[in-house]
C-alpha cells in the first residue's frame, strides 16, 4: 500500500511537471512574460571564454591572475565602495599561458551561489529577486586566494576585462552598455530586465520585464531585446574595455600613423598646457619628413627627434637596429673621464680612466673642466642632446647631458681645457678611443645588477635599511617581501627604517600607495589622476581616480622614525611613494636632488614597423588639483650638498646621512 502511494505521488508529480513550467507562476509576476529561452539545456554548469589583451602592461609583475564570478550587487546599486563578498567569488581556472593574447579560461558554476539576491523589477513588492554576476579578470596580490579591499582596489565592479561592456563616458561612467551577465534565480517567479529601456540604463524604473527560470542564465545585453541563453556550456569572453586598449596605428602609411599620433597627443595626453606643447606646429615641422620616409630607419630618425620635442620623462620611443646603432657610434668613443657639477657651482672631473687620453695628459680627479674646443663647459652641456631624452626635470637633464658631454665618435680630436689644484689653467688635444667604462661609471643605474628583488633588506647600525628596487615585479611576491620586512622591523624593535628610492623606476602606482599605507594608522586620500573624457572634450577626474590608503592589519604597521633617500633615478610610482611618506610629515627624505618628476599614468600606442610609442595620459595632481610631482619631483626636506668629500668618499654619503639624521647629528 505504501509502495502504491509512493508510486501515485510520483506520477502526480510528473503530471504537475508536464502540465506547470518549472519556473513556476507566482502571484508578484503572473503579468510578465516569460523570457525567450534559447538553447534551453537546463543552464549553465560551466562557462568557458578566452581574454584577448592589448595593454603591454597587462600581464607584467602578475603571479597570481584569476578569472572570477564578479558579484553585480555593487552594479544594482551604483555603489563603487561594493566589496564582492569572499563567499561569492567563484574561481575558474586559466589553461593557456596566461602572457599570451588571448589565454582561455574554464570556470564551473556551484549548485547554488553565495552572493546577495537582488530585486530588481522595480515594482513595490518585495521579491527574493536574482545573484547577478560578471565573469572578469582580476589579479590577486594580497593575503589570500581570495580578493581582499586591496586587491578590489576599494571595490565597486569591473570595467575592463570583464564579461560585461561599460561606458567610459564621464556622464554614464561605469554603466553597462553591453556585454553579459550570469544570473541565478532561486525559484522560477523572480523577473528582470529584457532591454535597457528608454533611458539607456539598466535596473531602472522603465526597464521591460521577463520573467526567468530558475537556477543559472545567460543574458546577452548585446541583442535587443536581450537573449536568455540555458546552455549547459555557454562561451564568454572577457572584453578588454574602451580606454584599456591600446591604439594600434601599425598598419597606417608613416605620415598617417604619425598623424593619428599627433591626434592622440592633441586629446589624450595630460601636460599640453602644463608644458605649452604646440602640436599643429610639430605636425607641421615633422609631417614632410614622414613623408619622405622610404624605411623602418628614416621613419623612426624622424619620430625621435619628434618625441624628444616633448619634455616628459615618460614620453619614449622603442629602439630600432638603425638608432642602436647610432646610439653606440655617437657616444662609443670616450676621453677616459667623467665629470659632475658641484654644488658650488664648478664641473670636477669625478672618474678618471687609467691609461686613457685624459689620464695621458696631465688631467686628475677633482680636476675642474672649463671647456671643450673653446666652447664654456656650460654652454656645451646646455647644446649636448642626451640620447635618454626627454626629461621632466631641469635637474635631471643636467646630470643626463654631462654624461653626454664628454662622449664622441671615436677618433674624433677634442680641445680640453681644464684647471688643476693649484687654480692653473691649461688646454690639452686629447683624441676619443674606444672606451665605454667612464660612460658606465657615470649611470644612473651603474649600482645595478639585474639581480635585485623588488624589496631587499638587512640591519645598519640600530635601524633597518630598505631597499625597494622595482614596483612592476612580481606583486605577490613584492608584497610578501614587504611585510616580512615590516614584521621584522617590529619583532626586533628597530629604531627606524631607512628606505632607499634611489634606483626604483617606478611601476604600478596603486601597489606603491599600498606599500607606503603601513606607516600610517589613517585612510588618507593622497591624491586624483585627471583623464581625457571623450563625451567633455576635456580632462576629469572620476571619483575612482582618488587614491587612498587600504590600511594593512593593525599589527603589520610601523610607527618608528623613517626616512627616504631618493634621487633623479626614482621616477613614476617611486615619486608617488615618496610623496606618500611626506603625508602628515610621516618621514623626511634625503637626497642630493629632488625625484625625477615623472607625475602621470602611461599608455603604449603601437607604430608601423614594430615600433612603440609611450605617452603619459593621466595627470596625477594632489587633492587641491595641483600639479605636483610632473616637472618638479618629490624635493628633499634634507638636501645634502655635492661635494669633492661626498663624490669621492668610500662610503655611501647619503646613506650616512640618514644615520647622523636618525641619532639626531644632523638637521633638515
Amino acid at each position: 500500500m505504501q509502495r502504491r502511494l509512493l508510486l501515485l505521488a510520483s506520477l502526480l508529480v510528473a503530471i504537475f511537471i508536464l502540465v506547470v513550467p518549472v519556473w513556476a507562476i507566482g502571484e508578484d509576476t503572473a503579468d510578465i512574460p516569460n523570457a525567450p529561452i534559447v538553447n534551453d539545456e537546463g543552464g549553465p554548469v560551466v562557462v568557458r571564454g578566452v581574454v584577448n589583451y592589448t595593454n603591454p602592461f597587462f600581464a607584467v609583475g602578475v603571479s597570481e591572475p584569476i578569472v572570477m564570478l564578479e558579484d553585480q550587487t555593487g552594479f544594482v546599486n551604483r555603489d563603487k565602495n561594493y566589496l564582492f563578498p569572499v563567499e561569492s567569488q567563484v574561481l575558474g581556472q586559466i589553461i593557456s599561458p596566461f602572457n599570451e593574447s588571448p589565454f582561455s579560461y574554464t570556470l564551473s558554476l556551484p549548485i547554488v551561489p553565495q552572493a546577495p539576491l537582488n530585486d530588481v523589477d522595480n515594482d513595490s513588492n518585495q521579491d527574493p529577486g536574482v545573484m547577478i554576476f560578471a565573469v572578469a579578470y582580476w589579479s590577486n596580490t594580497f593575503d589570500s586566494i581570495f580578493l581582499e579591499d586591496r586587491d578590489q582596489f576599494g571595490g565597486g565592479w569591473s570595467t575592463a576585462y570583464a564579461s560585461t561592456r561599460t561606458s567610459p563616458n564621464e556622464s554614464t561612467r561605469g554603466e553597462y552598455i553591453g556585454g553579459s551577465v550570469i544570473i541565478y534565480a532561486p525559484d522560477g517567479n523572480q523577473a528582470f530586465p529584457s532591454g535597457f529601456g528608454d533611458d539607456d540604463m539598466l535596473f531602472t524604473d522603465d526597464d521591460p520585464l521577463v520573467r526567468v527560470p530558475a537556477g543559472y542564465t545567460l543574458v546577452n545585453m548585446d541583442q535587443e531585446p536581450f537573449t536568455f541563453d540555458r546552455s549547459r556550456e555557454p562561451f564568454v569572453d572577457l572584453v578588454e574595455g574602451e580606454g584599456a586598449e591600446t591604439a594600434d596605428y601599425s598598419e597606417q602609411s608613416y605620415p598617417e600613423a604619425f598623424q593619428s599620433l599627433v591626434d592622440k597627443f592633441r586629446k589624450d595626453y595630460a601636460f599640453t598646457e602644463y608644458y605649452g606643447m604646440d602640436w599643429d606646429a610639430l605636425e607641421a615641422e615633422y609631417l614632410p619628413r614622414m613623408e619622405d620616409a622610404t624605411n623602418t630607419e628614416d621613419f623612426a630618425f624622424a619620430l625621435q627627434d619628434f618625441i624628444w620635442e616633448v619634455p616628459d620623462g615618460h614620453v619614449s620611443m622603442s629602439f630600432t637596429q638603425g638608432l642602436y646603432e647610432q646610439f653606440l657610434f655617437e657616444t662609443d668613443g670616450g676621453l677616459g673621464i667623467a665629470i659632475r657639477e658641484l654644488t658650488d657651482g664648478r664641473i670636477i672631473v669625478n672618474y678618471l680612466l687609467d691609461d686613457s687620453p685624459a689620464a695621458n695628459a696631465g688631467i686628475e680627479l677633482g680636476d675642474e673642466i672649463v671647456a671643450l674646443d673653446g666652447i664654456a663647459l656650460n654652454e656645451a652641456v646646455n647644446n649636448t642632446r642626451a640620447w635618454s631624452e626627454p626629461f621632466s626635470t631641469e635637474h635631471t637633464a643636467r646630470l643626463q647631458r654631462l654624461r653626454y658631454v664628454t662622449r664622441f665618435p671615436i677618433g674624433t680630436s677634442v680641445d680640453v681645457t681644464f684647471r688643476d689644484d693649484a687654480g692653473a689653467e691649461q688646454i690639452v688635444n686629447l683624441t676619443a678611443i674606444a672606451e665605454r667604462d667612464s660612460f658606465a661609471s657615470s649611470s644612473f643605474n651603474r649600482d645595478v645588477t639585474g639581480y635585485e628583488l623588488p624589496v631587499q633588506f638587512s640591519p645598519i647600525d640600530g635601524y633597518l635599511y630598505v631597499q625597494i628596487t622595482d614596483f612592476l615585479d612580481d606583486a605577490r611576491l613584492t608584497m610578501q617581501l614587504w611585510e616580512r620586512m615590516i614584521r621584522s622591523a617590529i619583532d626586533n624593535d628597530a629604531q627606524g627604517i631607512i628606505i632607499d628610492m634611489r634606483n626604483n623606476g617606478g611601476g604600478r602606482g596603486f601597489l606603491a600607495d599600498q606599500m607606503a599605507a603601513y606607516f600610517f594608522d589613517e585612510e588618507f586620500e593622497l591624491g586624483t589622476t585627471a583623464y581625457y573624457d571623450e563625451e567633455q572634450g576635456e580632462f576629469v577626474s572620476p571619483p575612482e581616480a582618488v587614491q587612498t590608503f587600504f590600511l594593512p592589519s593593525e599589527n603589520l604597521r610601523y610607527f618608528g622614525d623613517v626616512v627616504v633617500l631618493v634621487s633623479p633615478n626614482c621616477s613614476s610610482a617611486c615619486e608617488f611613494f615618496s610623496y606618500n611618506m611626506t603625508v602628515n610629515d610621516r618621514a623626511d627624505i634625503i637626497g642630493h636632488y629632488p625625484t625625477g618628476g615623472l607625475g602621470g599614468s602611461v599608455e603604449r600606442v603601437f607604430m608601423p614597423d614594430g615600433i612603440s610609442v609611450q605617452m603619459t595620459i593621466g595627470r596625477a595632481m594632489d587633492m587641491d588639483g595641483n600639479i605636483h610631482i610632473e616637472g618638479q619631483g618629490v624635493a628633499p626636506t634634507v638636501l645634502i650638498p655635492v661635494t669633492e668629500e661626498t663624490l669621492f668618499s668610500n662610503g655611501d654619503p647619503l646613506l650616512e646621512a640618514a644615520v647622523d639624521f636618525l641619532n639626531g647629528e644632523l638637521d633638515n
